[in-house]
């Protein structure tokens, strides 16, 4: 009787590549929930520095040397953030899911649609709408 192995998801492929890496390197003892949190807001400074004084940061506005470089910030940003999940026992995949489901009650669709407003505006003014001021988007917060 065979059993069927389920496959590894990305994010498990590349905690157990970056333990193996930081082992090898006797690097795991300084990588305490604290150093790894201020780690993380260094590389992601370092991230938002490829971008600063250009006009949006579109893809045109980039050569290659800063499409690497964004890159490679990306990469040690999440490389950290991966760290810090293990070193605190968070699942990064249920997570998500969790705060995508609290980010849905707090951006209704038929309120949020279009608009960048932060979700305690929804409250007080519902049927304003306002593209203009960018307090969020994205995942909100």
């Amino acid at each position: 009787m065979s059993t069927r192995q389920e496959p590894i998801s990305d994010l498990i492929e590349l905690r157990d590549i970056i333990r193996q890496f930081s082992g090898e390197r006797d690097w795991l003892r300084f990588h305490t929930p604290k150093n790894l949190a201020m780690a993380l807001s260094v590389e992601a400074a370092e991230l938002m520095e490829h971008f600063q004084w250009l006009p949006t940061g579109a893809d045109h506005e980039l050569d290659a040397a800063g499409r690497e470089g964004i890159r490679h910030e990306m990469a040690d940003v999440l490389v950290y953030l991966i760290q810090l999940a293990d070193h605190t026992g968070v699942d990064l995949r249920s997570a998500v899911l969790e705060k995508i489901e609290l980010n849905r009650r707090k951006y209704p669709v038929e309120l949020a649609r279009g608009s960048s407003r932060k979700y305690t505006a929804y409250s007080a003014d519902s049927g304003k709408d306002d593209t203009t001021n960018n307090n969020g988007g994205g995942s909100g917060g």
